[in-house]
Formats: C-alpha cells, sequence, structure tokens
C-alpha cells in the first residue's frame, strides 16, 4: 500500500522539476521560441494547482480506490502522449493532462494513506515516508531529469511516469480497499466553478508577475479576479448544504497552521532550488547531471528530519515544538546561503547550508503533512488532503514568482550602479541577487516559525486526533 501511495506521489512532484531540465533539448528538437518555453511548465502547474480542491472532493464522492486508478491510468497516458508529442501544441496538451489527472491522483494518494494507516506507529512511519518523497521529489526530478536528457532523450522525462504509473494502478487495484457503497450528496458544482477558477487566475497571475511584472495590465487583472473568485467561493461555501470545502477544515487552528507550514516550506524550498540551480550551472558550471547530484545531501536531510519527526518527537510531545523549530532550522540554513561570493565553493559554501536546510524543511513539513490530516472525518479526508497540495502548489509559485522578481529587480539596480556593465559586473551582481533572495527566504521561515508557534495547539497527535495538554 506504501508503495503505490508512494509511487503516486513521486510521480507527482518528480513532474514540477524533472521536465526544466529537459526544456533546452525538447526546445531544440520542437522548434518553439524562447517565449513559448514557459508554457511546458506553467500548462502543467495551471491544470494542477486549479483543480486541486475539485478533485479532492471526487475523491470523497467517488472513492479513493476508484480515482487514485484512475489518476494513475489517466497520468500514464497524458505521459505517453507528451514523450511522443510531434509539435509545441502536442506537447501542451499533454502537460496539462498531466495536470488534469495530478489534480485526481494527488489527493486520492494522501486520503488513502491517512484513512489506512490509523495505528500511532504504522502512521508515524508511514507519514514519514510520504513527506520525505513529497519534500525532496523536486530534488529527484532535478536528478533524473539530468541523467535521463544526458543519456537518452528528453521524451523519457515523460515516458519514465509509466514505469511508475503502470505498476502502482495494478497494486491499487488489487491491494486498496474499495470504499463501502453509501448515499452521497450532490456536488457543489458553484463552490468547484469559483474555487477552480480563483485558484486558476492566482496560479495564471503568479506566473505572469514572474515573466511581465507584478504592475502589467494582465497580471493586476488575473490577481484582482482571482481575490474576488476566492471571496465568492467562502460566501458560498456557508451556504450550501454539502460544500466542496467545509471551512471547519482550514478552521481548525492545527490544521491552518499545518497547511500554513506547508505553504511557506515550499514557498522558500523552490526558490532555493532555483537559484541554487542557477549558481551551480552557471557559475560553478556544473552539468544538469551534476547539479541533481548536488542537490542529494538536502534531500537526504530532509528523509533523515522527516523519519525522526514523525516516529520520534510527534509521539512525544506533538506539533507545536517541532514545526517551529524546523522552520528555524531552516532559516538558519538559508542565512548560510546567503553568504555566497564570487569565489564560493560547493563543499565549503553550499553543501553544509544544503544540509542544515533540508533537514529543517524535514523537520517542519512532514508533521504538518499528518498534523494537516489528523482528526478529519473520512468523508472529508479527500478534500483535506488536497488542501495539502493546494498549499504546496501555491507556495511554490508564489516563491517562484515574487523571489524572481526580487533578483530580477536587485540584479537591474546592482548593473545600473556599476558601470561600465561588464560581464564581471553581471556575475557579481548575479550572485549579489541570490543571496538577496537567500536572505528573503530566510526571514519568511522565521516568520513561519512565530505564526505556527501561536497558532498551533500544544499537544500529541494519538489515533489521529488531537490530545490537548
Amino acid at each position: 500500500m506504501l508503495g503505490v501511495i508512494g509511487a503516486a506521489q513521486l510521480m507527482v512532484v518528480l513532474d514540477i522539476t524533472i521536465v526544466n531540465i529537459a526544456l533546452p533539448s525538447a526546445q531544440d528538437e520542437l522548434g518553439f521560441d524562447v517565449a513559448s518555453r514557459q508554457w511546458v511548465i506553467t500548462a502543467y502547474s495551471l491544470a494542477f494547482g486549479s483543480l486541486l480542491l475539485l478533485g479532492g472532493r471526487l475523491s470523497d464522492r467517488v472513492g479513493v480506490r476508484r480515482t487514485l486508478i484512475i489518476g494513475l491510468l489517466g497520468f500514464a497516458a497524458a505521459s505517453a502522449v507528451g514523450g511522443a508529442a510531434d509539435g509545441f501544441a502536442m506537447l501542451i496538451a499533454a502537460r496539462a493532462g498531466q495536470g488534469v489527472f495530478a489534480a485526481i491522483l494527488a489527493p486520492a494518494a494522501l486520503s488513502t494513506l491517512n484513512i489506512t494507516f490509523t495505528e500511532p506507529e504504522d502512521r508515524a512511519r508511514a507519514f514519514a515516508v510520504f513527506s520525505a518523497i513529497a519534500a525532496s521529489g523536486a530534488v529527484v526530478g532535478l536528478l533524473v531529469g539530468g541523467a535521463v536528457t544526458e543519456w537518452l532523450s528528453w521524451r523519457w522525462c515523460l515516458y519514465i511516469n509509466l514505469a511508475l504509473a503502470l505498476p502502482a494502478a495494478v497494486g491499487a487495484f488489487f491491494i486498496v480497499r474499495a470504499a463501502p457503497r453509501q448515499r452521497r450528496a450532490g456536488l457543489d458544482w458553484p463552490g468547484a466553478v469559483s474555487a477552480s477558477g480563483g485558484l486558476f487566475c492566482l496560479v495564471y497571475g503568479l506566473s505572469t508577475a514572474e515573466s511581465d511584472g507584478w504592475t502589467a495590465p494582465i497580471t493586476v487583472v488575473l490577481l484582482t479576479a482571482s481575490a474576488v473568485l476566492i471571496m465568492a467561493f467562502v460566501v458560498i461555501e456557508t451556504r450550501v448544504q454539502a460544500p466542496l470545502l467545509p471551512l471547519q477544515i482550514v478552521a481548525d487552528r492545527n490544521r491552518g497552521g499545518a497547511y500554513l507550514t506547508i505553504a511557506v516550506t515550499f514557498c522558500a524550498m523552490f526558490a532555493a532550488f532555483l537559484f541554487l540551480t542557477y549558481f551551480m550551472q552557471r557559475d560553478l558550471l556544473y552539468s544538469p547531471l551534476a547539479t541533481g547530484v548536488a542537490f542529494l545531501p538536502m534531500a537526504a536531510g530532509i528523509g533523515l528530519a522527516a523519519a525522526l519527526a514523525n516516529t520520534v518527537l510527534m509521539r512525544r510531545v506533538g506539533p507545536r515544538p517541532i514545526i517551529p523549530t524546523g522552520m528555524v532550522v531552516a532559516a538558519a540554513g538559508m542565512a548560510w546561503l546567503g553568504g555566497l561570493t564570487v569565489d564560493a565553493t560547493y563543499i565549503r559554501d553550499i553543501l553544509g547550508p544544503s544540509i542544515l536546510l533540508g533537514l529543517g524543511m524535514g523537520m517542519a513539513f512532514s508533521p504538518a503533512v499528518a498534523t494537516a490530516t489528523s482528526g478529519v472525518a473520512t468523508e472529508d479526508a479527500g478534500v483535506a488532503s488536497a488542501m495539502v497540495n493546494t498549499s504546496q502548489q501555491i507556495g511554490g509559485t508564489v516563491g517562484t514568482a515574487a523571489l524572481s522578481t526580487i533578483f530580477t529587480t536587485v540584479l537591474d539596480r546592482y548593473i545600473h550602479n556599476h558601470r561600465p556593465p561588464t560581464p564581471a559586473v553581471a556575475a557579481t551582481g548575479a550572485i549579489h541577487g541570490y543571496t538577496v533572495a537567500f536572505h528573503i527566504a530566510s526571514g519568511l521561515f522565521l516568520v513561519g516559525a512565530i505564526l505556527t508557534g501561536i497558532i498551533l495547539r500544544s499537544g500529541r497527535l494519538i489515533n489521529n486526533d488531537p490530545i490537548h495538554i
């Protein structure tokens, strides 16, 4: 069961980054321009981010076993189409299809985990494994993408999903128990439309902010539309009989604090991936494969801390002491990266903070996932799980857009203040931009530590229910 769920989660997170490294090769072969390149990434994130809540509720209505199998097979089919793409339009359609089925698959995988592993020891281990995959899957994507692109072809960055999805679908068919038949309420379509529309405009607006700027008319319109639709969604959910997202799920202090933790962690983590990738490839002149390998210590730190936090610490003290501590550790790692200079080396200046950052993120993220789905009724497990993935997606998108904009602004200002704009000035300015972004991400972790320390309740989570102290 855990193997099936782990494979499903790995695919979803893997495809956020694995295609990034393959983009230059795909662009050369299919002949699309630089302006169109971002849509290979955006098509996936738009479909995935905007449909997550609907996918989570479908999991509750249709049953986790059925949606898990549908999501796995659909994701495999979309990946096969993308790998066989003979043009840009076919590739974009396939990436959007991957996002649609990921929005069905991700909540089903986590809700299956939540309702299957109910014994404290089993639950702790299962969530440690799941959290390690969820947090380090993007690192694995960079490593696998670099290796596959270098040794085979960019197409295998998509075909590789078939090796994960098809065995997992067979396993899900034989291992996952079908939900008992029961009378289910109708789907909240007004809520679904407003939530999906609001999330679509938010993700799209943040993507355009990264490329066109925060004051561009399209960015302002999309973010305004997002705010209006999300406010409409909240009003709708207070009035319908069977809401898409029962508001008590996010109003609970523990779950609210957990969703905040996940959003902050992915916001800062994606910034670390983005800027460290640029630094290692452009300044240290690493190949894509070497860059992926260089991220492995961070992934190891995430896995180690996730296991320790969920199997040992959570059972003793609960999430409140662990999550803020993890964020403070991650903040220290980010601040350490903020000391990069033009003569920095991997061993001296990147390895240590990467491990520290991984330990902090694993310590914060793993208990947050377990807390976010704790105490949720079985009929709401899918939508509560969808909120975990929504927090990841929105946090990562916000972090990428906001910190990329800050980096560009800092770089332009540095070059303007250091005339003439020689290559040496540009290189130094880029590193200055990275360090500013890392310091801001460090501050973000510190703010998250303060907020979660205030919001989360004291006490352990035993048998999937909070025990207050």
